[in-house]
């Protein structure tokens, strides 16, 4: 419909218009001569970025079991999709309908035990599998490599080129083997920070960290929980060091690297023990 009909101005006005409601806000933020000229200049890459940070506070509500925080977060994503499908609409690509159909007609084609005659009588495990064969069918000829986003984060890149080799049998055997090419490419890693070339250095690092993620995914580890975790214990312990100089008058400025180590265990130790 319009933008500048008086059905418009009702859908947007009212607070139980549901997805109509939004894509009336979306149309008029984006309309060129009543919109907003911050959303009317943007484009997908421009937006895109917004897109995936929206995406990892969703993760971070959840890592916090934040209902309240989710449910908002959740509907900033949601803006994020609109926002890509009216742009997609404007430029005569597709509209919110066929993301809509596209997004219902894959989901029932990818759950045949579901909405079609396969049995339900399989593992979660097996459901896996027979979800990724179905996508391999969908790529057709496409490699095995094929259609992994470049633009995931690169631990997540990494264990889903990792994924689908493995499933063509290009793999290691278990944990164990992993944690011998990571002391492998740990030497390599010293030797080429030995030699002072800097390109030999960034390569090497890179394959370690490739391997890295290669273990997570051997342990049944989400390497990026595991570096949100980690990043998120990091501020907390270290916050405990300036507490602890804090109640001295002194500041970490006025401490040692060996005084704030001791802390720093200290403060592990405290986090450790039972409530």
């Amino acid at each position: 419909m319009p933008d500048d009909t008086l059905q418009s101005d009702a859908v947007r006005g009212d607070p139980a218009g549901g997805i109509d409601r939004l894509l009336a806000i979306m149309a008029r933020l984006r309309d060129p001569a009543k919109g907003c000229p911050w959303d009317v200049e943007q484009d997908f890459d421009s937006i895109a970025p917004y897109t995936i940070e929206e995406a990892y506070e969703v993760a971070e509500a959840i890592a916090r079991r934040d209902m309240a925080e989710l449910r908002d977060e959740l509907g900033d994503l949601l803006f994020q999709v609109v926002y890509h499908a009216r742009m997609a609409e404007e430029a005569g690509a597709f509209a919110w309908g066929d993301v809509v159909r596209a997004i219902s007609d894959k989901m029932i084609r990818r759950h045949p035990h579901v909405f079609g005659d396969e049995s339900r009588d399989k593992t979660a495990e097996q459901q896996t599998l027979d979800w990724e064969r179905t996508k391999a069918g969908e790529r057709g000829r496409a490699g095995t490599l094929a259609g992994v986003a470049s633009g995931l984060p690169g631990l997540t890149r990494a264990v889903k080129l990792q994924s689908r080799a493995a499933r063509v049998g290009f793999d290691w055997p278990d944990a164990s083997a992993v944690l011998d090419k990571i002391a492998e490419e740990t030497a390599e890693l010293v030797e080429a920070h030995g030699s002072g070339d800097e390109a030999s250095v960034f390569e090497e690092y890179g394959d370690l960290m490739f391997v890295m993620a290669n273990l997570a995914r051997h342990l049944s580890i989400d390497p990026e929980a595991a570096l949100r975790a980690a990043n998120a214990k990091f501020p907390r312990r270290f916050e405990a060091i300036e507490a602890a100089l804090a109640a001295q008058g002194r500041s970490p400025a006025d401490s040692d690297l060996a005084e704030m180590d001791a802390l720093w265990n200290a403060a592990k130790h405290a986090e450790r023990q039972p409530d």
